[in-house]
């Protein structure tokens, strides 16, 4: 397959590794199954529950964490709008994470060296989610309960059971990434034209 052709998954969660090692960089995926929401606050908290030899508030080993707080929830819905935050802000604590068993995340925006090297060594993935689809990604969301950190508000911690929820690879677990490679194939195909 070129770097201009992209594949369709339909993934359901857990992440394993052998799930993950599967996806490239530019393509479609549909997760279905059980993701977790947090943000940079919640982030935070994590890696002191770590720092202190707590337990996490979920299994991390092959989970999927959904950048994410969710607006509160209109009458008769699961969830308010649900879009993805910037990713870079949850860049200090992913290797962390990713050092044990976090398979995948999902954001928007560029990640750092680090944390791509720590993407690598993990066999995890980076999706991207449309910002500004907020109302429609919480189409696909199924259950929404608060588990860890309900004083953070719309940015505890949830557990979410997502049904053909929308994604594209930007990072995948070889460190290919998205917005490198596409702009260069952008670029290729204009000349070819040319």
């Amino acid at each position: 397959m070129d770097k201009n052709s992209f594949c369709a998954h339909r993934v359901t969660l857990p992440l394993t590794r052998e799930k993950a090692a599967v996806l490239s960089a530019g393509d479609k995926v549909y997760l279905s199954g059980v993701l977790y929401t947090a943000r940079d606050a919640a982030h935070k908290r994590l890696v002191e529950l770590l720092e202190k030899g707590e337990p996490l508030p979920f299994p991390i080993e092959d989970s999927c964490v959904y950048y994410t707080g969710p607006t509160p929830a209109p009458p008769g819905s699961v969830t308010g709008s649900a879009g993805p935050t910037t990713s870079y802000r949850m860049d200090a604590y992913s290797p962390r994470l990713l050092g044990l068993g976090l398979r995948g995340m999902i954001g928007k925006g560029k990640r750092s060296a680090l944390v791509v090297e720590a993407m690598k060594q993990a066999g995890a993935v980076y999706f991207g989610a449309i910002g500004g689809g907020g109302a429609l990604l919480a189409d696909h969301i199924k259950e929404s309960e608060v588990i860890a950190f309900p004083d953070l508000e719309t940015e505890a911690i949830r557990r979410l059971l997502v049904e053909e929820f929308p994604v594209t690879v930007i990072i995948d677990s070889k460190g290919n990434n998205l917005y490198r490679t596409g702009p260069e194939a952008f670029l290729e195909n204009l000349s070819r034209k040319s």
